[in-house]
């Protein structure tokens, strides 16, 4: 079913570049209105997108759609099918993504039949989603927390989006929350900063900044923890050495070297995290163009300005320590001096996020430094037998 055309819309498959320009340029329309919807650089989603820049593309096939009413577009969809749901999970999964739609049960209904039409010829079972385009990029439908912008890396829907995908017969897999914090000393318990103490006293355990000398080293040092630390979680998929690759170049400029910490026990290297600026907040007035001044900017605000607010997308410790006593201690003492090396740059405000709603652990460790929930990101599911 490569077309599809219903009373209320007209569904066409994205082949070309006018259909790939109206994809891209829907949300422009869709929140024009919404203060708190923050324009994408279109650079960025355009490479997402090209299978010739995106190694997703690897282990991954994607048709994508538009639905039309009167010749404008007002609604988006993409399906996916990823080898390695398959080969980590022994699941006939297709995922769903980049929904955008106006306020239309009719247009939803049409944008969920082409895409779940598609992954069943592709042998899916089941769909999962929204992933724009996989669990290691953005994910989830946001459910609630509609009032600020997301951060950096974060989708931001509109509030009724959620009854569209839910009367498409969609039920909730997992939810994911955003914590935030505010980055000030006086929050810090107690408790809290006497373990800190003590693991930065113990000569077993070292805290180090990524060495922009030996970048690609380290970042590839960093990705390994994570694939490690996260390998029996949800849905995890593990970063493939293209991917490392990828990410590692497109991080580069962002990365800072006092926003990113490397554990090592022993010698061996054991955990990390990595506090990004939220370049949401540099890039809010741009409307998605980085040419031809919006480069400037951009440096001037993320290098030399610095931004109020950050965001945490990666942390991990190494499975075989993940439980310890020194585990949870590297946790507390990652998170401790990430917020103060955040406060020291001017930053007053910190996202960790996403976190699963089951990872009790991290929970815990987050409601020690009063962290608070802010935004849920939903997963949703459906047979597609």
């Amino acid at each position: 079913m490569d077309n599809m055309v219903t009373p209320l819309a007209d569904i066409r498959p994205v082949n070309d570049k006018k259909s790939w320009n109206d994809f891209i340029h829907l949300p422009w329309q869709l929140y024009q209105d919404d203060p708190n919807w923050v324009p994408p650089l279109l650079m960025e989603i355009q490479d997402r997108l090209n299978p010739e820049k995106n190694p997703y593309f690897e282990h991954a096939k994607m048709q994508a759609w538009v639905a039309y009413e009167d010749a404008r577009p007002v609604g988006r969809i993409t399906a996916q099918l990823d080898e390695l749901v398959y080969k980590y999970h022994g699941e006939k999964t297709g995922h769903f993504g980049f929904f955008e739609t106006i306020d239309d049960p009719a247009v939803a209904n049409a944008l969920f039949a082409v895409a779940e039409d598609w992954l069943r010829r592709q042998g899916a079972e089941k769909v999962v989603g929204p992933f724009s385009l996989s669990i290691n990029e953005e994910s989830g439908l946001q459910v609630d927390g509609f009032d600020e912008p997301s951060f950096l890396m974060m989708p931001h829907h509109l509030p009724y989006y959620a009854a569209l995908v839910e009367q498409n017969g969609y039920h909730k897999v997992k939810d994911l929350y955003a914590y935030e914090v505010g980055l000030v000393e006086a929050t810090i318990p107690r408790a809290v900063k006497r373990v800190v103490a003590s693991t930065e006293k113990a000569e077993d355990v070292v805290f180090r900044k990524i060495d922009r000398n030996n970048y690609d080293e380290d970042l590839a040092t960093i990705l390994d923890i994570f694939n490690d630390a996260w390998r029996d979680n949800w849905g995890f998929l593990p970063f493939t050495n293209s991917e490392l690759k990828h990410t590692a170049k497109s991080l580069k400029l962002l990365i800072r070297e006092d926003f990113t910490t490397i554990v090592e026990h022993e010698g061996r290297p054991v955990a990390m995290m990595v506090t990004l600026p939220n370049v949401n907040e540099a890039i809010a007035d741009l409307n998605g163009r980085l040419f031809p001044f919006g480069w400037l900017k951009l440096l001037w605000r993320i290098k030399v300005k610095t931004t109020r607010t950050v965001r945490i997308p990666l942390m991990g410790i190494r499975k075989d320590i993940q439980s310890t006593p020194l585990g949870g201690a590297i946790a507390l003492a990652l998170i401790y001096k990430c917020g103060h090396a955040a406060i020291d740059a001017g930053c007053r405000q910190a996202e960790y996020s996403w976190v699963l709603e089951d990872n009790t652990a991290l929970r815990k460790i987050l409601d020690a430094f009063e962290c608070y929930i802010t935004k849920t990101y939903r997963l949703y599911e459906k047979s597609l037998s």
